[in-house]
């Protein structure tokens, strides 16, 4: 009678280890189906709950204790920033809680790299922060979406993903939410950091870590949304060959107060554009040199003489990662030199 009273006792304590894990669904294709088993392509995004979702994977329950919240039901190409200052302060408020160890994030692919790099600047907490979807819908041959989840979970209740920013958990491996971008259009693996590289992978039911990203994030960042209703108009004007100034004078028209030129190689400014850019900067307009290349820092005073137009670098920033730290910087100042170390801050 002893031993199984001890026996009780101990399951009991392991019962009591595993992490508290809150899921808060958004959408996208991880909760999509669609027409047939074969549908990879041209199902409906976001269908599906996240108590669904949850319990469609009950091996969730041998790693956490879970817990599910839908938060958005929507397809990510329709995330604004009144969704991400909403789901900012609700991942606040649930890590400020003793009763949440991690949170799990289900989110569309399409712009989860940049709904993660919003949350990495403006989470406070060291708590771990994971972002999971899927490329192809829950109704799927080979869905990769439980295993996504599953995996998720584990690195949101793992220590080892303490203090390492919000990260993106997919196809077994762990990125960075700063610099993980989408690289194709349909297959499984297509997250990925091709520069900088991943920082771990899931094997086994385990996160291994091999390395952390150095940029400041989540607890070491200036940047807090508690009291911000609405975010900066900041847009993105592409390079290409031939380009001219007509997307450019509309956004500035319609109230722009920062532009992220994603210019061609190292952030070029065609002859054509040059002035209309110039003369937006002297109006008040923030204007931040980026690539649309992909790879490499993006040198200030190279293409451009930055420090005597007063604009700003993107450093290696995705011009749609460039335009998040702009619209968050704004929130704190206009001052050029002050958001040029942010940039090479975070």
């Amino acid at each position: 009678m002893a031993m199984v009273a001890l026996l009780f006792v101990i399951t009991g304590v392991h019962a009591q280890t595993k992490p508290n894990v809150m899921i808060l669904a958004t959408g996208g294709t991880i909760a999509g189906t669609g027409a047939t088993s074969t549908t990879t392509v041209g199902y409906t995004a976001a269908t599906v709950g996240v108590q669904q979702l949850i319990a469609a994977v009950p091996e969730l329950a041998k790693v956490a204790n879970v817990k599910g919240e839908q938060v958005f039901q929507i397809a990510s190409e329709s995330m604004t920033n009144e969704h991400w200052l909403t789901l900012g302060k609700r991942v606040n408020a649930l890590l400020a809680q003793s009763d949440v160890d991690g949170i799990v994030i289900t989110h569309g692919t399409d712009t989860m790299e940049e709904t993660a790099y919003f949350l990495d600047l403006v989470v406070k907490s060291r708590k771990p922060v994971v972002l999971v979807g899927a490329m192809r819908p829950s109704t799927a041959l080979s869905a990769d979406g439980p295993l996504n989840l599953y995996n998720a979970v584990i690195v949101a209740g793992s220590r080892e993903a303490v203090g390492k920013g919000v990260l993106v958990a997919l196809n077994d491996q762990i990125h960075s939410a700063r610099d993980v971008t989408k690289t194709n259009t349909s297959t499984p693996d297509s997250f990925k950091t091709p520069e900088l590289g991943l920082l771990g992978y899931l094997q086994g039911g385990k996160a291994f870590f091999y390395r952390a990203s150095t940029r400041k994030h989540t607890f070491e960042s200036e940047f807090d949304i508690s009291n911000i209703a609405t975010l900066p108009q900041v847009d993105i004007v592409y390079g290409y060959a031939n380009m001219n100034p007509v997307a450019l004078d509309a956004f500035i028209a319609a109230g722009a107060k920062g532009i992220i030129h994603a210019g061609v190689g190292d952030g070029s400014l065609a002859a054509r554009v040059k002035p209309a850019l110039i003369a937006a900067r002297k109006k008040g307009t923030l204007i931040v040199r980026a690539s649309r290349v992909g790879q490499g820092i993006l040198a200030r005073n190279g293409e451009a003489n930055d420090d005597e137009l007063d604009f700003v670098a993107a450093d290696t920033l995705s011009p749609q990662k460039a335009r998040i730290l702009l619209m968050l910087a704004l929130t704190k100042t206009s001052n050029t030199a002050d958001i040029q170390r942010m940039f090479y801050t975070y």
